[in-house]
């Protein structure tokens, strides 16, 4: 498989998660560096979705660049913020995917997690209050 198709998100599930909804989780054990999802995403210009501003579904898009947002496919919209947490995500331009990569090992049970600033430590505040 080429680096920038899409993969399934074998190894994961999703599932409720306490507080938070759903969320993805390992059903097997990831070491750190591992690929968990590339997931393929529909780029979307900003104007398109201005209307969707405020409603469930805005907490759900990535930003791609500055004209454009991406709705990704895949578990990628699923997967919950954390500070610190245990994977992080990597947008692919030139394939129109999203890869999620594990930042720490990833126990089978655990949730992964992102943070949705990007940087797994980052601690800036997020627009929701977490659990």
């Amino acid at each position: 498989m080429k680096q920038s198709e899409p993969t399934p998100p074998a190894g994961l599930c999703v599932r409720e998660s306490t507080g938070r909804g759903r969320g993805v989780f390992a059903t097997r054990a990831f070491r750190r560096g591992d690929l968990l999802e590339r997931a393929p995403v529909l780029v979307v210009p900003r104007q398109q979705v201005a209307p969707l501003r405020g409603t469930l579904l805005d907490d759900y898009w990535f930003a791609w660049d500055e004209q454009h947002i991406a709705c990704a496919l895949g578990w990628a919209s699923l997967y919950n913020h954390a500070c610190p947490a245990n994977a992080t995500f990597t947008i692919e331009p030139g394939s129109r995917t999203i890869a999620f990569t594990a930042v720490r090992d990833i126990a089978n049970g655990d949730e992964v997690t992102i943070n949705y600033h990007g940087t797994p430590d980052d601690d800036s505040p997020v627009w929701f209050q977490t659990v």
